[in-house]
């Protein structure tokens, strides 16, 4: 899940950035055809996702982690 979290945010990111630069992923390119408010709400909502899934799931990690070094 930490990976999935980590590429989501990754997404928004570069959806919000690439276009200051003139360029677009093709995989997110239909966000633009929402309207500009949906689109940046999308884009925003695409990071906070994958940050809320990269940090659940690093800190499902450390208690697993520690939970095996107790035994």
């Amino acid at each position: 899940m930490k990976k999935i979290g980590m590429y989501i945010a990754l997404f928004g990111v570069l959806a919000i950035v690439l276009p200051f630069f003139e360029l677009q992923l093709r995989l997110l390119s239909w966000i633009d055809n929402w309207g500009e408010m949906t689109s940046w709400i999308i884009k925003i909502g695409l990071i906070v996702v994958g940050g809320i899934l990269f940090f659940m799931a690093s800190k499902n990690e450390t208690n697993v982690t520690s939970e095996n070094q107790g035994e």
